[in-house]
């Protein structure tokens, strides 16, 4: 877990000004030249008040649970429109599934992660993927990255279950296909590993090999048919 470290305030949803200054102020560092294409759909999503369509509940990965965090552990956006997403960060709690739904729940704490699996492969949704967690303590790390939480103590190998390692390989497999980066170490990475962080998770005890080896036969198995509803 790791609260954002630059500002980690919801940005205002205020008028048409902020979003003539995000446009202009492009604008007069590329001079007088046309914005790219992708630039501009990037800064449109980037506007005040401007938002994809949401449901309550809703969830991005098949099979997972909704349980919100609170509102003060992460921030409203729109990716991967408005911030690229390239990478998924391993966490681990340092304690229960329960502590950590409680903890991420509690608006005081100042850091949630998007997912937190259970050892016995149960996930439950915190944050949607569209929006920005504060899980790794860097704010780039944060816009670019979904957060994955994983029941249980960095110096207990007992703690990653094989339904645990099944369960967040699928899922991290899903995040790389959706989202198209590749099942390897520099885009699925340890918690560890994020610039600036003073964390050890996921510790000595995950099993890297493993887990990119199950990420990797996830990823390229079929996805299954969505079932029609009636």
């Amino acid at each position: 877990m790791g609260a954002e470290t630059d500002g980690g305030k919801k940005p205002g949803r205020g008028g048409i000004d902020r979003r003539t200054l995000l446009i202009g102020g492009a604008a007069a560092v590329t001079g007088s030249a046309l914005l790219a294409k992708d630039e501009l759909g990037r800064l449109w999503w980037r506007v005040p008040g401007v938002d994809k369509g949401r449901k309550e509940g809703e969830v991005d990965a098949r099979g997972v649970q909704w349980t919100a965090a609170s509102d003060d552990n992460w921030r409203r956006a729109d990716r991967p429109d408005d911030y690229a997403i390239d990478r998924v960060v391993i966490h681990v709690v340092q304690g229960g599934y329960d502590t950590a739904l409680r903890v991420f729940k509690d608006p005081s704490h100042g850091a949630a992660a998007h997912y937190v699996i259970r050892k016995d492969g149960h996930i439950a949704q915190m944050i949607r993927e569209l929006d920005v967690a504060f899980h790794a303590g860097n704010r780039s790390w944060n816009e670019r990255s979904i957060g994955i939480e994983h029941e249980g103590f960095v110096d207990q190998k007992a703690s990653f279950t094989d339904a645990m390692y099944a369960a967040s390989a699928r899922l991290t497999a899903g995040i790389c296909r959706r989202y198209d980066f590749p099942v390897d170490r520099e885009h699925i990475v340890g918690h560890v590993e994020v610039p600036g962080t003073d964390h050890t998770d996921p510790g000595p005890h995950w099993d890297w090999d493993r887990y990119i080896r199950l990420v990797r036969e996830a990823r390229d198995r079929p996805e299954p048919a969505r079932t029609k509803k009636a």
